[in-house]
């Protein structure tokens, strides 16, 4: 498990309109998909829409739009 720092969260946490830059990812498989779809350290992330009962998101990650799982927003954090 990774210790996260006080002004560190995950994604999947995040209100709708919450953004952050991505500092790193909990799970080094997901990272691997992750990077190759676009979604990088460093990239700006912006919450635009949550499904109900705890699913995925939809995100903007610097120009592009992408819809995330709640496993693969879990293992994105943001500082």
């Amino acid at each position: 498990m990774v210790a996260l720092r006080n002004s560190d969260k995950k994604l999947a946490h995040m209100h709708i309109g919450g953004q952050g830059e991505v500092s790193h990812f909990t799970n080094e498989r997901m990272a691997s998909k992750l990077i190759a779809i676009g979604v990088l350290p460093g990239t700006r992330i912006q919450v635009i829409r949550k499904a109900p009962f705890g699913g995925g998101c939809y995100v903007k990650a610097d120009n592009l739009l992408l819809a995330l799982r709640r496993d693969e927003a879990c293992c994105i954090i943001l500082r």
